[in-house]
This record gives structure tokens, C-alpha cells and sequence, in this order.
């Protein structure tokens, strides 16, 4: 299930709002709060999560949505859904400068990436990458898998890291990461492309290191 709202609906309140319908700005600005929610969630760092509640930062987004949409509306460059994300990565940006010095950005998450909401996309991802033979059934073995993938985006490059988490997480299409990421839609594909062999690579090795761990073991 697509992570952000329906495309139909924001186009119709898009058009209400052009004629100055209050309601109708105010129920597009809403549809799109969970989901910028567990956009800004996924990509909030650990340090800074523990001062600041993804909630906060989208609130700020919202209020600058608000405050922008007039300007948006006169000459929208871009899907209401990617302008809303360009905000709140620069909202994010801001929150960092100020609650903590610059530094490397850590991998090492303290929240699942697929916990809100949490769906089969990671299972998924995974039969796409490695092809298993039966499709995990089990509650336990799903969350196995989620945690599995987990690790191994979390030993990505940022790029890397990004452009999976935009294409499965949120569900963007290739169009879509394109433009968030102003690349054309063939540097858009062939760079997913490339996240996704590095992420097999990686998923294949921690699979070798564990069952070779378990021999050790046993």
C-alpha cells in the first residue's frame, strides 16, 4: 500500500485550495501528515530523535507548508507530495544544525526502519533480491527477514541507502526519485539499479558470515 495519499484526491484538493477553500487546504495538509511523519522517522538521527519527536518536526512542516502553499500554487514545479518532502528534509537539516554539532551521520539505528506501519515490502524486497524458494508465512520469520534487510541497508552509502529507502519504503516511482533528486529518470533507474546489486552483495555476505557463525557454534 503506497505510503503516500492518493494522487486523484491531492489533485482535487489542490484545485479547491487554488479557490481559496480553508477546509480543503487544511484536509490536504492533514492526509499528508503520516506520511511525512515516517518519512522524517526513517531518516531522523538516533542522537537527535532522543530531543526531538518526528511529530515536532512535521508540525513545522505543515505550518511552513501553510505558510508557502500560495507560492506553491502559483508555479508547482514539482508533485505537492515532493515539495512537501523538499521541505522537510531542509526542516530536518535545521533541527540537526541545532540540537547537535555536525558529524558523520551514524548508522546505527535504534528503531526499526519498517516499524510504522510496518508491511510485507521488506519481505518483498528480499524475494526480489534473493529469490527464496517459499514465501515467509510466519510472524516470527517475517521479522527475521525485516531485520536482516534492515542491517544491511543500514551498510549502504547514503546514496544508496536513500534511493532504496525512497523506491520501497515510501513506494516513490522512478519519476518521482528523479525529481527529488534532479537527476533525469535513466541516472534515477541506473542508480537504484546499482543500490540494489550493493544491497544483494551486502545481504548475501551477512548471510555467509551467519551461517558460518552458527557452525562455529554448534
Amino acid at each position: 500500500m503506497p505510503m503516500w495519499p492518493n494522487a486523484e484526491q491531492t489533485d482535487q484538493l489542490l484545485a479547491q485550495a487554488r479557490q481559496g477553500d480553508s477546509k480543503a487546504i487544511a484536509e490536504l495538509l492533514a492526509n499528508h501528515r503520516e506520511a511525512l511523519r515516517r518519512m522524517v522517522g526513517l531518516r531522523l538521527d538516533p542522537v537527535l530523535a532522543r530531543r526531538v519527536d518526528a511529530s515536532d518536526i512535521v508540525q513545522d512542516v505543515l505550518i511552513e507548508a501553510n505558510r508557502r502553499l500560495p507560492e506553491y500554487l502559483d508555479q508547482p514545479r514539482m508533485p505537492f507530495h515532493l515539495w512537501l518532502r523538499h521541505l522537510a528534509r531542509d526542516q530536518m537539516i535545521d533541527a540537526h544544525r541545532r540540537h547537535r554539532q555536525a558529524k558523520r551521520r551514524s548508522l546505527d539505528r535504534e528503531q526499526s526502519l519498517f516499524a510504522a506501519g510496518a508491511d510485507d515490502s521488506a519481505v518483498d524486497l528480499l524475494g526480489q533480491l534473493l529469490d527464496p524458494e517459499q514465501t515467509p508465512a510466519s510472524a516470527a520469520l517475517r521479522q527475521e527477514l525485516q531485520a536482516r534487510l534492515e542491517q544491511a541497508i543500514n551498510r549502504l552509502s547514503p546514496d544508496d541507502r536513500e534511493i532504496i529507502l525512497m523506491r520501497h519504503h515510501e513506494q516513490l516511482s522512478n519519476q518521482d526519485v528523479a525529481r527529488a533528486l534532479s537527476l533525469s529518470e535513466a541516472a534515477a533507474s541506473m542508480r537504484y539499479l546499482r543500490a540494489l546489486r550493493r544491497l544483494r552483495k551486502v545481504l548475501i555476505s551477512s548471510g555467509d558470515s551467519t551461517a558460518e557463525a552458527q557452525r562455529d557454534e554448534s
